[in-house]
């Protein structure tokens, strides 16, 4: 798909974010990050799942005197993702007081609304945007509506109680995030940050919110533009709410990074956001990034299990083995494999995908046929299906992926 919105290529470590690359992925931790080792353990883990920028959380002293130990940590796992950090209300202190941990991060996320208040917002601002400028590192300039800078706020809604038509508040509060955002980015370049070194964001936690503001955001600049749905929620709510933002914008030709800003479960597993993120971007036809699993929603003629938890076994199968397939097999991304459950669209859907199996229903012949590319190669049946279809994917990889 043609971006309709261009915009200028940014790099952040190992990662070209705008411009002609591929909208990427990224999360952030939720461990104390001056707990090294811990945090180290989640950055590998979250970019082993896919995320090509992982966030931290440098809140104070300690937890900045941490970070070149992480990344020195990350290095040594082998993992080379770059680090963000996320600073609010001190960071000007921080990476005055602490020297290595400026130069350790790739990138720095800045809030206009927390950056100080009056006149020291302008000088703590000044001071963050020098470090990016001194060490030569990009810049998110984040806005956020729940933080939003207050200053900005109440002279557009000066401004605005003086027009003979008024403005609704809502259109206000948009303007003022936008103009927050832009003001901010000028602001930077008039320092010494370079154009190429800015990226913006202007989170909402509302979804027809989010895309009006990224729509206006998108028409008036050529910043590379980070796409989430701020606070969206638990389970199947977070999910619905950032894919149906998400998705139009991205259709739109908006956006050049994207995090799915997901609340976990307690003790949940933090890969889920970057996940959710591979699967709107893959579905959309925008990106791959391991084979899809094409799998009935089941009816009256399965009540077995059988072909669900077959399915799911498939899918982590799939998931589990793409960080060696990827370096090891060209394309293998883009594979799709069809686990069906009963005779109405079984055979169907396996002869669409690459590599199929079609499972017997209730009261249908225990008999399993299995498609690769359209044609029927083999029959399964009997205790071992699972297995032996698992084998026929492995050797179907290897014969047709180098």
């Amino acid at each position: 798909m043609t971006k309709p919105h261009q915009t200028i290529p940014v790099q952040v470590g190992n990662v070209t974010i705008g411009g002609t690359a591929p909208v990427a992925v990224q999360s952030m931790t939720n461990t104390d990050t001056v707990d090294a080792e811990t945090t180290a353990q989640q950055i590998v883990s979250l970019a082993k799942a896919g995320s090509e920028l992982v966030r931290i959380t440098v809140n104070t002293s300690e937890a900045a005197a941490q970070v070149p130990v992480i990344r020195e940590r990350i290095r040594q796992l082998g993992c080379e993702v770059p680090i963000v950090g996320d600073f609010h209300f001190n960071g000007h202190k921080l990476l005055r007081e602490h020297p290595a941990c400026a130069e350790a991060l790739d990138k720095y996320r800045i809030n206009p609304g927390n950056v100080g208040r009056g006149k020291k917002r302008d000088e703590q601002f000044s001071s963050l945007i020098e470090f990016a400028c001194k060490y030569d590192k990009p810049v998110r300039i984040g806005v956020n509506w729940g933080s939003l800078d207050q200053s900005v706020l109440a002279r557009l809604m000066d401004e605005n109680a003086k027009l003979n038509e008024p403005l609704e508040p809502k259109a206000i509060m948009y303007q003022a995030i936008i103009t927050s955002a832009l003001e901010s980015a000028q602001q930077a370049e008039d320092i010494g940050l370079p154009h190429d070194r800015i990226i913006l964001s202007a989170k909402m936690s509302g979804v027809q919110d989010l895309i009006q503001v990224y729509q206006s955001l998108a028409s008036q600049c050529e910043y590379p533009l980070h796409l989430g749905l701020t606070e969206a929620g638990m389970g199947s709510k977070g999910i619905v709410a950032s894919t149906a933002a998400l998705s139009i914008l991205l259709q739109q030709g908006i956006g050049d990074t994207i995090r799915i800003s997901l609340t976990p479960e307690p003790h949940g597993d933090r890969t889920q956001e970057v996940i959710v993120a591979q699967e709107i971007l893959q579905t959309m036809g925008l990106r791959s990034f391991t084979p899809q699993v094409i799998a009935c929603p089941g009816c009256g003629r399965t009540s077995s299990t059988y072909f669900q938890q077959l399915a799911q076994d498939i899918q982590s199968y799939l998931r589990h083995n793409m960080p060696q397939w990827r370096k090891k097999y060209h394309g293998v991304e883009d594979m799709t494999v069809a686990v069906m459950g009963c005779v109405v669209n079984g055979p169907g859907e396996s002869k669409h995908a690459n590599i199929g199996i079609s499972l017997p229903g209730t009261g249908e012949k225990p008999v399993a046929p299995v498609y690769e590319d359209g044609e029927k190669t083999v029959t399964l049946k009997g205790d071992h299906i699972a297995e032996e279809f698992q084998a026929i994917i492995d050797k179907y990889i290897e014969r047709h992926y180098t």
